[in-house]
């Protein structure tokens, strides 16, 4: 079983995050931001991956503290969860679309953190999730979990149409991702021969 449990304690807040990367997408979150649950959700559902988040944090502040600190928490999970990388298909995309939005996300289990972001939200927040925390999310993600990660909006005008395209398309391209493959049981996929 791929599972892992973290958890980060700060002065600013305390994150706990559990996972089964080979899950159903079941998921329960609880981090005081409605959409940011909602976009979890979408990770977990997506990519069905069994995920409990828990969350408190300085929210009379604003937001920033806990969505990076949860990215953060998820990346940590993932790498442990996912170990040596041996037999896994270490490269994963998707194309989702929702209405008039359409994202891609593009990942790669490399070892190298890396996020290229191309997302211009026509409104600066989404319920009382602001759009500009949703790259902290993702900045803190890849720092943490080891993978290079690229994230393009390529249509929209709604921003939460926008912002569920991605976390869509996020869940379904660490879906594939992560799926063993049976040609490559027990090899790193790489010439380095480490990941």
């Amino acid at each position: 079983m791929r599972t892992a449990q973290v958890s980060r304690h700060t002065q600013e807040t305390k994150i706990s995050v559990s996972l089964n990367l080979d899950g159903t997408g079941q998921s329960k979150l609880a981090t005081g931001i409605g959409f940011f649950d909602h976009m979890l959700d979408q990770i977990a559902r997506h990519g069905l991956i069994d995920l409990e988040i828990t969350a408190e944090g300085d929210l009379h502040i604003d937001g920033h503290h806990t969505v990076e600190d949860v990215g953060i928490t998820l990346g940590q999970a993932v790498a442990q969860a996912v170990g040596d990388k041996k037999g896994i298909t270490r490269y994963g995309h998707s194309y989702v679309p929702l209405d008039e939005a359409l994202s891609r996300v593009v990942v790669d289990f490399s070892g190298r953190p890396g996020l290229a972001m191309d997302v211009n939200f026509t409104a600066g927040m989404i319920g009382a999730l602001d759009t500009q925390l949703v790259f902290e999310f993702f900045q803190g993600f890849v720092n943490h979990a080891g993978v290079t990660l690229h994230i393009d909006n390529l249509k929209g005008h709604n921003a939460h149409h926008q912002c569920e395209t991605i976390f869509k398309a996020f869940g379904r391209a660490l879906r594939m991702a992560l799926t063993p493959d049976p040609r490559s049981a027990g090899v790193i996929p790489s010439t380095k021969g480490c990941l």
